[in-house]
């Protein structure tokens, strides 16, 4: 316990400074929002919360179909919603959304990349095959968490600075603090993340363009239907699944949005969403060495065995590794998620 004491005193003295450094939070009624992977999970739900706040919403995701009920979705609560179906990894895309948020609404005041790909697996790296299909997944990963949000951050920077106001937010994760095993690709592309949205930041400072970096742990998104899985993907998918649906481990995601949306309107520099993802990212920040021995005596101890494979397999294709009448029950609130957040697949398309 005497051990914990100077993590316990640097974690309550961060606090209070983060609490003395939270300012008035804004009105965002009349705002034009541009939310990246917006037609399920996070995204959804955050576009949900600003259209709630009033704000007029500029959504994208790839896939068409599941993007256009994600917007009938929002226009039935009343939101006002343009849709544009594209590839955030596209160079195109970030200008497309700020003319798109201009031509439409004439202003762009916000701009959310909430767009992701989770995959999980061990490291392939046995033969130069492996080697080559594991740098591609990681090229993936970055591509899509990494350049996508800084490309469109710096479309939308020159438009807010001309007007003298604007807000860049960038959805990273706690994988951008701390890197874990059987995550290398979503853990290096979110590390990514991080480094350009602190360092936007510390350029940009507390205004009139500010830029706020979410870092939520796992939450219940209903995500790991959507997360592809190499290596021994069954047993991949139960851990991940199981950890994505416990209510001690995950959070409720829109819980979640409401508190992303909240530090939007102050400002924030950060906003680490659970107490136990400020403590993890503090412990690994003063003691590297020991995180990365437990996570490697985690690994051996808990996570499947074995390389993982060229092949990536959708959650929602995979069977788990335990009885399905056991893994149902503890995963309840994991696919209740999906079924609420636009996750599962829909009978009629999309993924």
């Amino acid at each position: 316990m005497k051990a914990l004491a100077p993590l316990l005193t640097a974690g309550a003295l961060a606090g209070a400074a983060a609490l003395r450094a939270r300012r008035t939070p804004d009105d965002l009624r009349g705002e034009v929002a541009v939310v990246t992977g917006a037609s399920r999970g996070l995204g959804l739900l955050l576009a949900s919360e600003l259209a709630r706040n009033g704000c007029q919403l500029v959504i994208c995701a790839r896939d068409s179909a599941e993007l256009d009920r994600a917007a009938a979705r929002l226009r039935s609560d009343g939101a006002e919603v343009t849709a544009v179906a594209c590839d955030v990894t596209d160079e195109a895309t970030p200008d497309r959304l700020v003319q798109t948020a201009l031509d439409r609404y004439g202003r762009l005041d916000i701009v959310v990349s909430n767009a992701g790909i989770i995959q999980v697996g061990p490291v392939a790296a046995d033969t130069p095959e492996q080697a080559a299909a594991t740098a591609e997944r990681i090229q993936t990963a970055v591509d899509t968490m990494a350049l996508a949000p800084a490309r469109l951050a710096l479309a939308a920077l020159p438009v807010m600075r001309a007007r003298g106001h604007g807000r860049i937010v960038t959805i990273a994760s706690i994988g951008g603090k701390l890197s874990v095993p059987h995550l290398l690709p979503y853990g290096t592309a979110k590390f990514a993340a991080v480094g350009f949205s602190e360092g936007l930041r510390a350029e940009l400072g507390r205004g009139p363009v500010t830029v706020t970096t979410v870092v939520p742990g796992l939450m219940r998104t209903g995500s790991h239907e959507q997360a592809r899985f190499t290596g021994q993907a069954g047993k991949e998918f139960t851990w991940f699944s199981l950890g994505a649906s416990a209510p001690l481990i995950s959070m409720d995601a829109e819980r979640a949005a409401q508190q992303i949306v909240a530090a939007i309107r102050e400002r924030r520099a950060e906003i680490i969403l659970t107490p136990a993802g400020q403590l993890v990212s503090r412990v690994a920040g003063l003691a590297p060495g020991l995180t990365s021995d437990i996570l490697h005596l985690v690994q051996q101890l808990a996570l499947p065995a074995g390389r993982g494979g060229e092949d990536e397999t959708p959650g929602h294709d995979l069977d788990p590794a335990v009885p399905r009448p056991i893994f149902d029950r503890l995963t309840t609130l994991g696919r209740a998620a999906a079924r609420r957040f636009n996750e599962r697949p829909h009978p009629t398309g999309g993924s």
